[in-house]
Order: structure tokens, then sequence, then C-alpha cells
């Protein structure tokens, strides 16, 4: 693994500062992760920014993910005693229990309310993630109407959102945050393919040709099935092939490498490459 990829903006900077601030108004930090990166979409500066408040996981484009890492991952963060759910907010899957799973993790907050004499006060939560997780996809689809701004690129949410949800609990949107460096190259990578840094700052080439390499050794077939390629060449002759078979050309007839590397990019993105998890649990 040749490519290093690091961002880290100056607004998040003033972003982490905020959630310091709001932080002692919450009882739950949820925190919506993609089910594709569990490891890497998890940001270290939330649990460090969370100690002692109750968590909940929302692992989001679950339908994008293997399905069989899925539930290896949820065994895994069950087992880390974390509540967690599993979302595929385009068709709502797994937001019926949502409700379940927040009093779950709220259970200790609702004993010690009920010890005061407090009923059916909210659950006030902040939901967290890095850029482009689908933090405001997630609430527009819990609350049932356009309720959060939403895009499909990182930066859209910038400022923090209330957010009465009903049924006890209400929501503070908030933007997508990284951390100052990512100390293993692997972490930025693996961002960088899912959306989650600016593809303006990503060398969009290397990053189609890392991911033909991880395609080669984990899904091996699938892109031979995908564009009617071989997969023995080298990495670079394949992005070359790819283009060939999808008329990504040049005048003259040379490949257009860029093209190509978008192809590949936007088509894992999507799930047209089928199921992928980035990272599997040993």
């Amino acid at each position: 693994m040749s490519l290093k990829i690091q961002w880290y903006p100056g607004h998040m900077t003033k972003a982490i500062r905020q959630m310091r601030e709001d932080i002692a108004l919450i009882d739950l930090i949820i925190e919506l992760v993609d089910a594709r990166v569990p490891v890497a979409g998890r940001n270290p500066d939330i649990d460090r920014l969370g100690n002692g408040k109750a968590r909940l996981l929302l692992f989001s484009k679950s339908d994008l993910a293997d399905e069989r890492e899925n539930r290896r991952w949820e065994e895994y963060f069950r087992e880390q005693g974390l509540t967690s759910v599993f979302l595929d907010t385009r068709k709502n899957t797994g937001l019926s229990v949502i409700k379940n799973a927040v009093e779950l993790a709220c259970r200790e907050k609702r004993e010690r309310d009920r010890r005061r004499g407090i009923k059916n006060r909210p659950v006030r939560a902040m939901v967290v993630g890095i850029p482009n997780v689908g933090k405001s996809t997630f609430i527009n689809s819990y609350a049932k109407k356009n309720v959060a701004r939403t895009g499909n690129k990182p930066g859209v949410t910038k400022g923090k959102q209330w957010i009465r949800m009903g049924e006890g609990l209400e929501l503070l949107d908030t933007p997508g945050i990284l951390w100052p460096k990512f100390d293993d190259d692997a972490v930025g990578l693996h961002l960088a393919m899912i959306g989650s840094i600016n593809d303006e700052i990503v060398p969009t080439e290397e990053l189609a040709i890392e991911m033909i390499a991880f395609l080669k050794k984990e899904y091996p077939g699938r892109l031979s099935e995908r564009y009617g390629i071989t997969e023995d060449e080298e990495d670079p002759v394949i992005l070359d092939r790819i283009g060939e078979r999808r008329g990504a050309l040049q005048k003259g007839g040379a490949t257009d490498t860029a093209k190509s590397a978008r192809i590949v990019i936007d088509e894992f993105r999507s799930g047209t490459l089928g199921r992928i998890t980035l990272e599997k649990r040993l």
C-alpha cells in the first residue's frame, strides 16, 4: 500500500470544539458508522469526547456491505458491550428497532430519572460520525420527513441542528468530523474509497488501482464478472482494460484512465460491484 491520504480541514476543529461544549446537554451519543469500514469509520476523538455517556452505534449503508461481515461485526460490537443496529436507511430497514435500542442504551439514565421522580423526560441525543456517513439521511428517515440537510458528499451539514423526533427523543445533528492524523495508512485509503474524504484532494487513478488490488485479493472474480476482463494482469493494466470495455477512451484510442478510475470508484460506492466490506473481522 503506497497511497497515503490525510484530510483535516479547519472547520472540523471548530466542529469538535462545539461538540465539547454541547456534550453536557445530552444523554446519549448516537454514532453513525459506514458498515463497509466498521473500524476506520469510527472517529477515536468521539470515544474520548463521549466518555461516560450512553452510546448507540448505527451502521449505515449496510445494504452495500458484505452481509456475512455485517453479522460478524455485529457480534464483535455486542461482545464489546455496545448496542448496535445495522441500517439500510434507503429502505428504512432497521429503523423500527431504533427506539428499543435507544431505550436499551439509556436504561441507566431512565433508572436515575425514576429514582428522582422524573417521568417521561425526552432523551437528548447527539448524532455524530465521519463525513458522508449518512447522519442526515438517517434523521430524515427516522423522522419520516426532511428535517436535516443531506447530500452525497462530505461537508453538507455545516452547523448544529436540534430536531424534535417525538416519542421522547430529541436529536442534535452535527457536522461530520475526522481526526487530525490517521496513524494507519489503510484508514485514509478506506475513507477515501467510501467518499468520506473530499474527492478533489484524492488521486483518483491511484485510488482505483488500490481498489482493484483489494478486490482481486478479497473478492476474486468480482471484476471479471462485472467488466468481462481477466484478473491475472497487473492492476494498472486492469484499469486500462476496464476503460477499454467501457469506452473510456481519449482521441486516438488511448484509455482515459481518469475516467476509467471514476467508473471503478463510483460503481463500488453505489454497490454496482456488489456488497463489499473493506475491513473484515479476523
